[in-house]
């Protein structure tokens, strides 16, 4: 890019602003809280401007046809065991995927958080505003619940969000459209730790360990005892000979708007 356009392009990208449809059908998800806005530093979003023009996510050419790959997902962050997990990711030299939740990323204090899975080079995908289930939702509710998220993770990171995870993994046809609409592949999992329910990090640890080639893995990362099972995790899957890689990595490329995915 040429010096003199990035100004207007930095404008354009701070301004950035969408505005849901109207539609005249009776809204039944909790109402959003309108979000204070995002200052981000001008250099910083300078920075994130060019790591955009050269690609993002920075991917590291898996060929997973051949390797025994397998995706590494956490829903529901970023929390307070987000951080603890990030150093141990870095210090093994994983990545993984982050799907996120508008309402945690607003509550992450100056987005720090938010922004360090960018900067460390993980892939970040939306997740809904408040984890509703998005089936059934009128069609103005499930607009919402993910243009907000959408719209304060690009403030924030100046990152476009290619991929989601419905909560629940409750999908429909106007999921479908609505993601292939806004850009978005709908990723689900064919691995449960269930770690949700059992807070257990051996148990958490045992049933990840039981992923194939080409498997997605979901994790919370909101749990300590999840954070807690991630080097053991790491370990057992290591020496089966798997490479971890985030969504898009498994795939070869960003995976297709609107499109369900479970495994490769």
């Amino acid at each position: 890019m040429r010096v003199w356009a990035l100004p207007l392009a930095l404008l354009a990208l701070v301004s950035c602003v969408t505005q849901s449809v109207p539609h005249n059908r009776q809204q039944t998800s909790a109402p959003i809280v309108p979000i204070r806005p995002v200052v981000v530093d001008p250099v910083v979003l300078a920075r994130r401007l060019a790591s955009m023009q050269a690609g993002w996510p920075r991917s590291r050419r898996f060929d997973c046809a051949r390797l025994k790959c397998v995706a590494l997902t956490f829903d529901d962050g970023p929390g307070e065991h987000t951080g603890r997990l990030l150093d141990v990711l870095s210090t093994r030299d994983v990545k993984a995927t982050f799907f996120v939740i508008g309402q945690m990323v607003a509550a992450d204090k100056g987005g720090h958080t938010t922004r360090r899975i960018v900067d460390d080079g993980h892939e970040i995908g939306n997740h809904s505003w408040s984890h509703p289930a998005l089936s059934g939702l009128p069609h103005e509710a499930l607009k919402r619940e993910l243009k907000h998220t959408e719209n304060i993770v690009q403030r924030l990171t100046g990152v476009r969000m290619r991929v989601m995870r419905p909560p629940y993994g409750a999908t429909d046809d106007d999921v479908a459209a609505e993601t292939r609409r806004e850009g978005l592949a709908q990723i689900l999992w064919n691995v449960d730790t269930l770690d949700w329910r059992d807070r257990v990090s051996t148990t958490v640890a045992k049933r990840a360990g039981e992923a194939k080639p080409g498997s997605i893995i979901l994790l919370h990362d909101i749990h300590r005892t999840t954070v807690d099972a991630v080097p053991a995790m790491l370990d057992k899957l290591g020496k089966k000979g798997y490479t971890f890689v985030t969504v898009s990595e498994l795939y070869g490329k960003t995976p297709a708007p609107g499109k369900t995915y479970t495994e490769r």
